[in-house]
């Protein structure tokens, strides 16, 4: 079975779709998008977030995916999280209280920030190389995964008896020491129903150290199909010596999309747009013979369509790229109750602190 994602942000991945688009700091809006995703069947919605300069506002993902959460009840919800300029112990309380106010559909897609003119954002460290940025966001999902586990699925007791509300033997310090974060823990947030929200990586030279050892699904962006192989080539050679299992690690390519039979004309309106990645700007039968020679061919293991126009880019998608991929035999109906990490064949992983206690034993 074909992945299928999409990724939304503001009015769309092209600077110009503003103008195409009614207002989109509402919370309508927002839960608009993600119910036309969830009809498309999508396992997960990916918000974009950045706090590099961009037309026009924006919100913060993870509120928006909290927004979204208890008025879309079934689809996964993966905001973006800068880790160069956040904390991790704020970044695991977040994205953990997503997972609980989903009922674990939560995930994290981790991300750093280049520039110069975001570091002045903050005024703390100056902007550095990509391989520094890199280094760091390892650190980092390391104490945010540790942090998910500092408390065990049972430390709340709610003893009323006793008058205890947390068994305090059951939570455990990380006493992480790196070369960019020394954290104690534990968190104050309780294990969610995920334990581990999925962590999504994008491929780039610098990533591959974080794709291996915390990546459950990775992004890659490719101008072509022979590209794309390439990359998941590299993806699941990382994975595998990094001591994983490749077969765990979902590959999803991206690819930007504008659908209708106008859509070379309408997009030539907006502007120029150099394309980030394989773009499909045509019909959705179109689309979905790309998706199928992807996924048939080994190039991914699935998709995020990355609509360069929003509201109206998802509509094709949910109308007729979705059930297409259905007739196709690349997509299956899922029943409602699973979580996010079930959709993509993952279990609930063990406590690292009970683990290694029992293996210690």
């Amino acid at each position: 079975m074909a992945y299928l994602a999409v990724e939304v942000s503001g009015a769309g991945r092209h600077p110009g779709a503003w103008r195409r688009a009614g207002p989109v700091l509402t919370p309508g809006y927002h839960v608009e998008l993600a119910a036309t995703a969830a009809r498309a069947g999508v396992d997960f919605l990916a918000l974009g977030d950045s706090f590099a300069g961009q037309e026009g506002p924006t919100l913060d993902a993870v509120a928006i995916a909290a927004r979204v959460a208890p008025v879309v009840p079934e689809i996964g919800l993966v905001p973006t999280v800068t880790v160069t300029h956040t904390e991790p112990f704020h970044i695991s309380k977040a994205i953990a209280t997503l997972d609980l106010v989903s009922s674990g559909r939560a995930g994290w897609e981790v991300a750093v920030s280049r520039t110069a003119a975001e570091a002045e954002l903050f005024g703390r460290k100056a902007a550095a190389p990509a391989a520094d940025l890199w280094r760091e966001a390892a650190e980092a999902a390391e104490v945010v995964v540790r942090l998910w586990d500092s408390w065990e699925d049972d430390a709340v007791i709610r003893d009323a008896a006793t008058g205890r509300y947390i068994d305090r033997d059951k939570l455990h310090y990380i006493d992480f020491t790196g070369e960019f974060f020394s954290v104690k823990g534990p968190s104050i947030t309780p294990r969610s129903p995920q334990a581990h929200p999925l962590v999504v990586v994008r491929e780039e030279p610098d990533s591959l150290p974080v794709i291996a050892a915390w990546a459950d699904v990775v992004r890659v962006a490719a101008p072509d199909l022979a590209a794309a192989h390439a990359a998941r080539d590299r993806v699941r050679a990382a994975v595998a010596a990094a001591g994983r299992d490749p077969e765990s690690v979902a590959v999803l390519l991206d690819i930007e999309t504008h659908l209708g039979a106008d859509a070379a004309r309408e997009l030539d309106a907006l502007g120029p747009l150099e394309p980030s990645s394989l773009r499909v700007a045509g019909s959705a039968t179109a689309l979905v013979d790309v998706i199928e020679e992807a996924v048939r061919g080994g190039a991914a293991d699935g998709v995020t369509l990355v609509p360069l126009v929003l509201p109206g880019g998802l509509h094709p998608i949910a109308d007729e790229v979705a059930p297409a991929l259905v007739d196709r035999e690349l997509r299956t109906t899922m029943p409602p109750g699973f979580t996010l990490r079930e959709r993509f064949g993952l279990a609930r992983p063990a406590n690292f602190f009970t683990a290694t206690t029992i293996s210690g034993v």
